[in-house]
């Protein structure tokens, strides 16, 4: 009887060990390798602590370590909360069953520019082997651009420059390519008139919504709400404070709730254009 007891006990524990919650377990929650990991830490694990107080679970912050480590992992659904931009957050929503929580406010929206003085250049279609600097792919900028391209033999040659949009227009400027893709933020309120006045348009982005918190599917309905109100209304705030000030602007105070309609679609953005995806 004992051993009957005993046996039937185990099968329990076994039972429900298999059916507790995903979140039992450490939530990973991750961002692109913008920065260093050093860096990574100390923007991200403010952030990481104070989830995990407020969802009773262990959230943990995981640099990815390099674009390659980040895309792998994501396609293999081992983040849980990620922060990133609209065309990462659509692929998820569509192949992950992510669900988007809160974004920062504003859109994101890109310029092609070439040199006005440039009368050989008036379209985008004389760029076609022809270097533009951008951030490297995925970057959404310049993303923007080769979706405007999507035959591959019929593409420019994207030179990647590290460093920010600051870095961009100066290799820009010291002509190391023909066009360059700014930000339109950074092209309004960043380039003195002088430097604007150097410039011509070739090609204005369709605006998109601006990076986002999204989570996977083993975050339950309850501790989703629980995140949204904290990081738009509660302590959230200031422990996402560093975030909001690097990537939303001065002007933005906290992130601001988000919903999947906004983010459907862009996932385009990545398949078909880069490897793998």
């Amino acid at each position: 009887m004992k051993k009957l007891v005993t046996g039937w006990l185990c099968s329990v524990c076994l039972l429900l060990g298999a059916t507790l919650p995903a979140y039992a377990a450490d939530l990973i929650m991750t961002a692109p390798p913008r920065e260093s990991k050093e860096a990574g830490n100390k923007l991200y694990t403010p952030l990481a602590n104070h989830l995990s107080k407020l969802l009773n679970a262990k959230v943990v912050y995981q640099h990815p370590g390099n674009w390659l480590n980040y895309q792998r992992d994501m396609r293999e659904d081992k983040y849980d909360i990620v922060f990133d931009g609209p065309h990462f957050i659509s692929w998820r929503l569509e192949h992950l069953k992510h669900d988007v929580l809160v974004k920062l406010p504003g859109e994101l929206e890109f310029y092609l520019v070439g040199n006005k003085a440039d009368n050989n250049l008036k379209s985008m279609d004389q760029l076609i082997g022809k270097k533009i600097c951008g951030i490297s792919p995925p970057n959404l900028s310049t993303l923007t651009v080769l979706d405007r391209f999507r035959n591959p033999v019929r593409q420019p040659v994207i030179k990647g420059i590290k460093g920010g949009m600051g870095k961009v227009h100066k290799a820009f400027r010291e002509g190391k390519c023909q066009a360059a893709v700014l930000r339109t933020t950074f092209f309004k309120k960043k380039l003195k008139q002088a430097d604007r006045d150097l410039l011509k348009i070739l090609f204005h982005s369709t605006p998109l919504p601006n990076q986002a918190i999204s989570v996977s599917r083993r975050v339950n309905a309850n501790l989703k709400n629980k995140i949204v109100k904290s990081l738009t209304l509660g302590k959230g705030v200031d422990a996402s404070k560093d975030i909001v000030k690097r990537f939303g602007g001065k002007k933005a105070k906290s992130f601001i709730p988000a919903s999947n309609a906004e983010y459907k679609g862009h996932n385009a953005l990545l398949e078909g254009v880069i490897f793998g995806w």
